[in-house]
């Protein structure tokens, strides 16, 4: 089992046009450039992920991509299954013929392991991803404030003395 770059590219790409797509269309160029993912890659990702219906393109001057749905309305599993990425633990791809006889015997334990990968993948949308993208910059963020005051206000030791 294993996801491979394809899945993982065009499920960075698409937080990343969630993230930045209250601005107006997103072009791949930016997303290339933000997440250092080849422009001729994103666009067969794209390409694909307009197919499945969870991008629009808009074209002319300012142009780029819009995510056609709500973020809450869009999960991981419909990325990664948009852009043809098999989701599959199973030896023989879910054909049962692992083995001259048939199915070998843990191939109920990776179908499962199937099952379970895209329900939750299917129950992780892009509208999460997002939010948890932007608390942890609100975190980052919080973390870098000066702080001025090392100890309560009102506590004058020299005045004490």
């Amino acid at each position: 089992m294993r996801l491979t770059t394809k899945g993982r590219f065009a499920v960075t790409a698409m937080i990343d046009l969630a993230l930045q797509q209250d601005e107006g269309p997103v072009s791949l160029a930016g997303i290339s450039q933000r997440q250092n993912i080849s422009l001729s890659y994103l666009e067969q990702l794209f390409s694909k992920l307009r197919r499945h219906a969870l991008v629009d393109s808009v074209r002319g001057p300012g142009g780029g991509y819009q995510i056609s749905r709500p973020l809450t309305k869009v999960s991981v599993a419909d990325v990664i299954l948009a852009v043809d990425e098999p989701l599959d633990a199973t030896q023989c791809g879910g054909k049962e013929n692992c083995t001259d006889e048939g199915q070998c015997m843990t191939h109920d334990l990776w179908s499962s392991l199937n099952q379970k990968m895209l329900e939750y993948l299917g129950s992780v949308s892009l509208q999460c991803l997002v939010d948890k993208h932007r608390q942890k910059d609100a975190e980052k963020d919080a973390g870098k404030t000066i702080q001025f005051r090392d100890r309560p206000v009102g506590l004058n030791t020299a005045a004490q003395a």
